[in-house]
């Protein structure tokens, strides 16, 4: 409960008097306290409301706080306090929507990394929110940056001020209670992960009203938590919605940063995404959309890219963190002009220093209790691994994650892999996290596309990747499986298109990968051909039924059930337009929304029965005596796969799952049992015959899902005994339960 003082001190943020700065100039700053970073509105000495600041700074000389009116007036006010390296003051009478920034001093010599320039007006790092929009004029570099000698530009130094061209941090008060909040605390293996862009999820849904398309309270409406539901997902996450800013070749062709990943504040939540307004409305707008899924029990994962930041290289912005202590939060080379790169972005942040480890984890613990999300995947996870050069499983940064008792609870995802030698670490993190697999994408699309040439890695992929991940206590669900991204082709683009048309991001369409892996069912792009949109239609409901049966965490992106297409551009990144956003009224289409039922129909059976989303990795041996093998593999001949069949090429295999030998037991300690099932996958282009298991395996089976048809209300029924011989139509999916 908030004191009668504090009360009385709040107003709305975004009214006048929520934005207005200190009445009358401030006559002192008071000591203050050194923790908790960031700015935070409090009662003071003497029950006097106002706001702690306090700001980390190893080697500068001088901090101030810079204050701003609605008429965007500034107000300097030195820290002077200074304990352990942070620079913190109190200041009576700041309220919540006040904004403010910082300016810090120190030597200019970037021969040795130091980049100080108080011309230069930053963001704080721990603000928890941001108001206004960047662009990159000259005066937001902090060097000169149309120096005449662009080799050295960099080390030259710009005095203009940069304040009235960048965003201000917010004050907000922290007031909300989540005492009422049920997360839903889905288990790992039962999980099933949407993608979504906020924006693009919303930004065209009829459903939703117009002034909260593209932003958290359209997430948030009934109308898109509706699709959610209907579809079976247990979790969305979220393309990064931290504080992000437009790159400068980006904004010179004209377009913007649409993905976000390209984070300058950690804490806040993006202001472009919000509807009620961003002189700290927008916290609470994410705080609803976060309850409102939880109601709706879906989880909340963010998509978090702490491993480098928009400032870019040496000739990048002066936004933040190079102008509070350009060492002490970046990587540098030998030559500490130069940045280490691991990202591909310029720059990649110091992870093994005290105070970046810190500003992370804080992050991370804010989102988690104070914003109520419930979980991360972690953008190039291995460039936060890196001790001094190399990718270190014992690193500071996996060590903290391990024993904090916040996080060491949440979802944890990794994206194993950065662009530094040897990040390539796919099965390498350790228990607790799970992984993007990649492996499972490109032989799931390999075989579909009839490029494997054998079915080894493919007979791995769908039981869980236990080749990868069945070491130090890890589950089959540390492998998150998926078959597309919001990096590379939609599902759709994937059977559309074998070459990348990256053209519209004006890049020459050299951006982007080249390595598809795609078949685009003979035509490159849209066709008028009845018989190649069939076929691709029944690639797509093959690709989705092989995702969503497999074993492990599947995980869709958003509209590929309901055949979303970018045109070909593999790499819509900076495609804030129709290219990028969902088209909802492809719902409207019988075939498109014939494959949003299949989603959702796959979906219902995958919940319905453990044996689909198993807690253990396969032995291959019963589980009782009476029993059968856990899992078998059987030819199109209907005999068990020996060690020679792996190492041939195969179109046809069966895959037969025993539910009367799932490992483990109940919440009361029961038995797990469930129905077996037999899944049969064929990629050949021609029909072709498959010999069923008979006794033991089964005496008959049931057809349950077939993707030969458009219509899956006609398939299940079918009763075909063991021993027989199904008809496999060309290139399909069928799924058969055992019946006795």
């Amino acid at each position: 409960m908030s004191s009668a003082a504090e009360q009385e001190a709040v107003q709305e943020p975004g009214t006048a008097a929520g934005r207005q700065a200190v009445p009358g100039p401030p006559s002192a700053v008071w000591p203050g306290a050194p923790t908790p970073l960031g700015a935070r509105f409090r009662v003071g000495p003497d029950g006097v409301a106002g706001t702690n600041f306090a700001l980390w700074s190893g080697g500068s000389e001088a901090v101030e706080l810079c204050l701003f009116d609605e008429d965007g007036t500034e107000r300097r006010l030195a820290l002077t306090e200074l304990t352990h390296e942070i620079r913190h003051g109190f200041v009576p009478g700041v309220r919540p929507g006040q904004r403010y920034g910082y300016r810090v001093h120190g030597r200019w010599d970037p021969w040795t990394g130091a980049r100080w320039n108080p011309a230069k007006l930053l963001l704080d790092p721990y603000a928890r929110a941001v108001d206004g929009s960047f662009t990159l004029p000259p005066e937001v570099y902090g060097h000169v940056r149309d120096w005449p000698q662009q080799h050295v530009a960099d080390t030259v130094r710009d005095e203009r001020d940069s304040a009235r061209h960048v965003p201000k941090g917010v004050v907000v008060h922290d007031d909300d209670d989540w005492a009422e909040d049920r997360r839903p605390k889905t288990p790992w293996a039962d999980s099933v992960i949407y993608e979504l862009h906020v924006r693009g999820f919303t930004k065209l849904h009829p459903g939703i009203p117009e002034e909260l398309r593209g932003t958290y309270a359209g997430l948030a409406h009934p109308a898109a938590v509706g699709h959610l539901q209907r579809l079976g997902v247990t979790a969305v996450e979220l393309l990064p919605v931290h504080q992000f800013a437009h790159e400068d070749h980006l904004l010179r062709r004209g377009l913007r940063n649409y993905w976000g990943y390209n984070s300058i504040g950690y804490f806040a939540p993006h202001a472009g995404y919000s509807a009620s307004g961003t002189a700290g409305q927008q916290v609470g707008e994410f705080k609803r959309m976060v309850r409102a899924l939880h109601d709706a029990g879906i989880e909340v994962i963010l998509d978090v890219v702490y491993n480098h930041t928009a400032e870019a290289g040496e000739l990048g912005p002066m936004l933040s963190l190079r102008g509070i202590d350009n060492r002490g939060y970046y990587r540098l080379q030998s030559d500490a002009r130069r940045y280490a790169d691991y990202t591909g972005c310029g720059n990649t942040l110091h992870v093994v220093q005290p105070q970046v480890l810190r500003l992370i984890t804080d992050s991370l613990r804010y989102w988690v209790t104070e914003m109520g999300v419930d979980g991360f995947r972690f953008d190039l996870a291995a460039a936060l691994a890196r001790s001094m050069h190399d990718v270190d499983m014992l690193s500071p940064f996996l060590a903290v994650i391990a024993q904090d008792p916040v996080l060491r609870r949440v979802k944890l995802i990794a994206e194993p892999w950065d662009v530094g030698n040897g990040g390539y670490q796919v099965g390498a993190f350790p228990p607790l996290w799970t992984e993007w697999n990649d492996r499972y994408r490109d032989a799931v699309r390999d075989f579909w596309r009839g490029a494997l040439p054998d079915v080894r890695d493919l007979g791995y992929r769908l039981t869980g990747s236990s080749d990868l991940y069945a070491w130090g206590g890890r589950r089959p669900y540390a492998s998150v499986n998926f078959v597309t991204a919001h990096d590379g082709f939609t599902l759709r683009d994937l059977v559309s298109y074998e070459q990348k048309h990256n053209e519209a991001n004006g890049e020459g369409n050299r951006d982007g990968t080249s390595d598809n892996r795609a078949w685009n069912c003979g035509a490159e792009g849209e066709s008028e051909d009845p018989g190649i949109n069939a076929l691709r239609r029944r690639q797509l409901r093959n690709l989705l039924t092989t995702l969503l049966l497999s074993t492990g965490v599947p995980m869709l992106v958003a509209g590929d059930e309901m055949g979303r297409t970018q045109g070909g551009n593999n790499n819509a990144y900076c495609q804030d337009n129709e290219i990028g956003w969902l088209d909802w009224s492809l719902l409207e289409q019988p075939g498109w929304r014939a494959l949003t039922e299949l989603t959702a129909r796959v979906l219902r059976l995958r919940h319905t029965h453990p044996v689909l989303r198993r807690r253990a990795f396969f032995s291959g041996l019963p589980q009782a005596a009476d029993g059968l093998r856990d899992l078998a593999w059987f030819t199109a001949g209907g005999t068990e796969m020996t060690e020679a069949d792996w190492y041939a090429p195969a179109a046809a295999v069966g895959l037969y799952l025993s539910g009367r030998d799932i490992p483990g037991r109940d919440a009361r300690g029961e038995p797990i049992t469930d129905d077996s099932f037999l899944t049969v996958l064929h990629a050949g282009h021609r029909p072709a015959g498959f010999r069923l298991p008979g006794p033991p395996w089964a005496h008959s089976y049931e057809m349950v899902l077939d993707t030969s048809r458009e219509d899956q209300a006609a398939a299940p029924g079918t009763v075909h005994p063991g021993d027989g011989t199904l008809a496999l139509p060309a290139r399909s999916v069928q799924l058969l339960r055992v019946t006795k």
